[in-house]
C-alpha cells in the first residue's frame, strides 16, 4: 500500500489527467476527483463551455457524481483532489457536502476561496494545498498564454 504522501500524489496526477481532458475540449484546464476509502468514486473536469453552464466547474460535477455514487448528500469520508484552488461557489458546495478533506494544487490568487475573509469550509474539513503545484499551475498558465496568442 502506498504511503499517504505518495497516495496523494497519485490521486493528484489523476486529477491532472482530467485537467488535460478539459484543455483538449477547449475548457479551462481544471480537473477534480473524489476518493473514498482509497477508491476513486468521481472524476470530472471543467465543462462550462461545453454545457453552457457557469456552474459546471470540475468540483461541482465531481460532487454530484460522488453523491450519486454514495447515495448520500454528505461526503464526510471523502477527499477531493483538485488541480486549482476552488472558487467561492465550489468551496461553499464542498462545505454543504461536508467533504472530509480538500487537497488542491495551484493557488488561485484572483478567484480562490482563500481570498475571502470568511470561514467557507465546514469546520471539520481538512484542507491542504500546494501538492504538485508547479504541474497544476503550468497547465493553466500555458492554456491562458495560448488563448492570448
Amino acid at each position: 500500500m502506498l504511503d499517504p504522501k505518495n497516495r496523494d500524489e497519485y490521486f493528484m496526477k489523476q486529477a491532472l489527467l482530467q485537467a488535460q481532458l478539459a484543455e483538449e475540449n477547449g475548457e479551462v484546464p481544471v480537473g477534480a476527483l473524489i476518493v473514498c476509502q482509497n477508491t476513486i468514486i468521481a472524476k470530472a473536469y471543467n465543462q462550462t463551455e461545453q454545457l453552457k453552464d457557469v456552474t459546471a466547474h470540475a468540483e461541482m460535477i465531481a460532487i454530484t457524481s460522488a453523491a450519486n455514487y454514495l447515495n448520500s448528500k454528505y461526503l464526510h469520508d471523502c477527499t477531493i483532489y483538485v488541480t486549482l484552488e476552488p472558487c467561492l461557489m465550489c468551496a461553499s458546495a464542498l462545505m454543504w457536502a461536508q467533504i472530509g478533506r480538500i487537497v488542491f494544487g495551484a493557488t488561485d490568487l484572483k478567484r480562490g476561496f482563500q481570498n475571502y475573509d470568511l470561514p467557507v469550509l465546514h469546520p471539520k474539513t481538512q484542507c491542504e494545498h500546494g501538492l504538485l503545484e508547479h504541474e497544476c499551475g503550468i497547465i493553466l498558465s500555458n492554456f491562458f498564454k495560448n488563448k492570448r496568442k
